[in-house]
């Protein structure tokens, strides 16, 4: 099967009418779209077709989609595109917390949906493309090129997400960044954000390559600006 210029998509929405659509309309925009109904044909599909990019809803028969991005976050890299009707910031942080790294909330329109996919893929491509660069700080080495991060020489899985905001602070040690500026990093659209879900990310990347996630040396908070990458201990 020769696949479209645009990507290979999957898309996991227990609606049928409601995946349909999107299915139509990710083709036309020259996507490569295949629909699932349930969350363990999701799984099971990114598992053996690794897609460039799965949209996937929260609720769902079998396994609910936070569950599916749990699951897929401790073995894939895949970009998860989360569609929910619960809009509420609590809900946007689950969702990100669990691996996802773009949250969409229902109703949407088709439009905006292939604008979030776009800026996904974009991202995804570029990080395939870059060069064999390492950043190293202190004992914590980035691989953009291979997308690899490793602690202590302990490999570390990091969402797509989190290596986004990593690789940021990696390029510019000790430089201080706000929650707006890591934002832009990890969102390709205009978008009704909130600067919480840099926190979150951040939460997240320390338990996986500080020391002692509970006192911080390597991803430090700038009280009042927001976080630095520093050497940490020697």
């Amino acid at each position: 099967m020769v696949l479209a210029v645009g990507g290979y998509l999957l898309v996991a929405e227990d609606d049928k009418g409601q995946a349909e659509v999107l299915r139509r309309y990710l083709t036309a925009e020259g996507y490569d779209t295949v629909v699932v109904h349930d969350g363990l044909a999701a799984l099971d599909h990114v598992r053996r077709r690794s897609p460039d990019l799965l949209v996937l809803d929260v609720m769902m028969p079998g396994l609910d989609g936070l569950t599916v991005a749990r699951i897929l976050r401790a073995e894939s890299a895949v970009p998860i595109l989360m569609l929910t009707a619960r809009a509420g910031e609590d809900d946007l942080l689950a969702g990100l917390d669990g691996g996802a790294d773009d949250y969409l909330t229902k109703p949407y329109s088709p439009r905006e949906l292939t604008a979030r996919a776009r800026a996904l893929l974009r991202r995804s491509n570029a990080r395939a493309r870059a060069d064999e660069t390492v950043l190293t700080v202190g004992k914590l080495v980035v691989d953009i090129g291979r997308h690899q991060v490793h602690a202590d020489g302990e490999p570390v899985q990091c969402t797509p997400g989190e290596f986004a905001i990593l690789a940021a602070l990696a390029e510019q040690p000790e430089r201080v960044f706000t929650r707006a500026q890591l934002l832009e990093y990890t969102n390709g659209v205009e978008r009704d954000s909130v600067e919480r879900t840099i926190d979150v990310h951040v939460l997240n990347l320390r338990r996986k390559i500080e020391p002692n996630p509970k006192r911080p040396v390597r991803l430090v908070t700038v009280y009042g600006i927001g976080y630095k990458l520093t050497a940490g201990p020697a």
